[in-house]
């Protein structure tokens, strides 16, 4: 049976069987629980922004332009906070991974869904308690909360600091769930080769999610209580050691860069086999490169800190593991492009953010094998070079493949289709406005120009601009997909339930699912993404 003969609005699905907004503040629904962690993400996404398009307005000039230096301090580390912790973390894993993960299984639901409501509902309350220490006061210790400065500022840090533990419960009830749900509810006949990819890195990512996240909440606590009792764990005035700090944040903190990227790599990889109608070529590789990611990942942490005072042998060991990655990283890529090679490339928005992806990726990447070089990053180290580095590697690359993920599974999450001009005008205005955006950080950084610093010299001015202009660009392209969006959920064509011609797993249930996914029991009668097979996947 074809899925784009028929309609794709059943009787009942997940948006219908129940309208009240108690059925969704209660649901146990993993649909509903994605959609609303999504919501919530989006609207860190929008806060984060505007942080960032106040602090490149100030950067125009090299003098004071519209805010204070203080408030330039909170400026950027509320901008850091709420990236990193409320939306790039949770963006893919918690909203996408919790909406098709189990459909892609084959599952009714995940293994703990009580505990999926309440992971949604902590994660909210460590975002309000967030929030509520930056309406108080704000924070000036950058997202990184670095020691000494972080025990003794005179700022609110102390609730974003519990936000931000808090949060990290809601980060390890999600990976416990994501890992049983893999072990126990899969269908019959999917074997461990049979996993979906975008699976695979969710269950990578879930690892590091349940064995990093600890340290990072025992080292808030920790930074906690030497705020309020004076407790001196990394006060030297005391006996403590501030790099104690650094060692413990970075062993978290760098595995967490994976968390943000893995699930991102697994979006890529199903949105180039969608639409290059090509079997995925080396799926193995792929699978194995995924935890090959993780495992390094928690090793390289002390590139971070080459200019801390750590031995030059232990600077070596940490460059030659963070080199590691880009090998794993080198393996996806390469398979990802020979997927493309020989297909039948189908030119859609989501894999336009696949294309604007692997160049952000890979561009971040051979910047991120520079910096592991001790010699060089002596001279990059808390430089502008910095900022943009990580910004092409977490946030370009993060963004486009939430985006890709956005427009991939939209029509399944929502039964609604899109306008596909103006969703590639905003595809095209993001990808350049990005490059525009920190392609000039690069520059500045070589140039000498310290991160976080107020002013800088006149001859700088030029590349501060460029950069504001780029800024400006994907405020304008953010702006447009909240528009059509917003638009579509209303006013957009109903889609078929399966309008890319996917054979992905999820593909097997209606576009919106039913309430418990399938409506009979899923036969994966064969291999995921198999494009050998004339006909698309059978709606159960």
């Amino acid at each position: 049976m074809n899925p784009s003969a028929e309609s794709s609005q059943p009787g009942i699905t997940y948006l219908n069987h129940e309208t009240t907004v108690l059925s969704w503040l209660l649901t146990r629904d993993h649909k509903r629980i994605g959609v609303m962690f999504l919501v919530g993400v989006i609207l860190s996404l929008l806060l984060g922004g505007i942080f960032a398009m106040v602090i490149r307005i100030e950067l125009l000039t090299p003098g004071p332009t519209v805010i204070s230096p203080m408030t330039y301090n909170r400026m950027f580390t509320l901008h850091g906070v709420v990236m990193v912790w409320l939306f790039m973390i949770p963006a893919i894993p918690s909203a996408f991974g919790n909406f098709v993960l189990p459909i892609m299984l084959g599952a009714k639901d995940v293994a703990f869904p009580r505990l999926n409501l309440a992971s949604f509902y902590i994660y909210l309350a460590g975002a309000l308690l967030t929030v509520f220490g930056m309406l108080w006061s704000g924070a000036d210790t950058g997202w990184t909360f670095y020691t000494p400065y972080s025990t003794t500022s005179p700022t609110a840090l102390t609730p974003i600091l519990l936000g931000v533990f808090i949060i990290g419960f809601s980060t390890i009830i999600t990976g416990l769930n994501f890992i049983t749900t893999v072990h126990t509810l899969r269908a019959p006949g999917m074997h461990w080769t049979r996993i979906p990819l975008f699976v695979w890195t969710i269950y990578g990512t879930s690892v590091i999610q349940v064995v990093a996240t600890p340290v990072l909440g025992m080292v808030l606590l920790l930074v906690f209580i030497e705020r309020v009792l004076g407790s001196g764990i990394f006060d030297p005035s005391r006996g403590g050691d501030p790099v104690l700090f650094q060692h413990m944040f970075w062993f978290y903190s760098h595995p967490a860069v994976y968390i943000m990227v893995l699930p991102a790599m697994g979006v890529i990889s199903e949105v180039v086999c969608a639409f290059s109608r090509k079997n995925i070529f080396g799926y193995k590789m792929i699978a194995a490169s995924t935890f090959g990611i993780s495992f390094v990942g928690f090793f390289s942490w002390g590139h971070h800190m080459f200019v801390s005072g750590q031995s030059t042998f232990g600077s070596g060991v940490f460059g030659v593991l963070s080199m590691l990655v880009a090998i794993f990283t080198a393996i996806k890529i390469f398979n990802w492009v020979a997927t493309m090679y020989g297909g039948s490339i189908d030119l859609r928005v989501p894999l336009l953010y696949v294309l604007g992806f692997i160049f952000l990726l890979m561009f971040g990447g051979m910047t991120g094998v520079a910096v592991a070089t001790t010699s060089l990053d002596v001279h990059w180290h808390d430089t502008y070079f910095i900022v943009a580095h990580f910004h092409y590697i977490m946030v370009g690359a993060v963004l486009m493949a939430f985006l890709a993920a956005l427009h991939y599974w939209w029509p399944k999450m929502f039964g609604r289709t899109y306008p596909e001009r103006w969703s590639f005008l905003a595809a095209i205005t993001i990808i350049f406005g990005f490059i525009v955006t920190f392609l000039p950080q690069f520059l500045l950084g070589n140039m000498g120009m310290p991160r976080r610093y107020y002013e800088y010299p006149q001859e700088m001015q030029w590349l501060h601009v460029l950069s504001t202009a780029g800024a400006s660009l994907l405020a304008f392209g953010f702006t447009l997909i909240a528009v059509y969006l917003l638009w579509s959920l209303r006013y957009g064509p109903v889609s078929t339930p399966n309008p890319w011609g996917s054979r992905g797993y999820e593909w097997f249930s209606g576009s919106p699912p039913a309430p418990h996914n399938f409506t009979r029991a899923p036969s994966f009668e064969r291999e995921v993404h198999d494009y050998t097979v004339p006909e698309a996947p059978r709606v159960y």
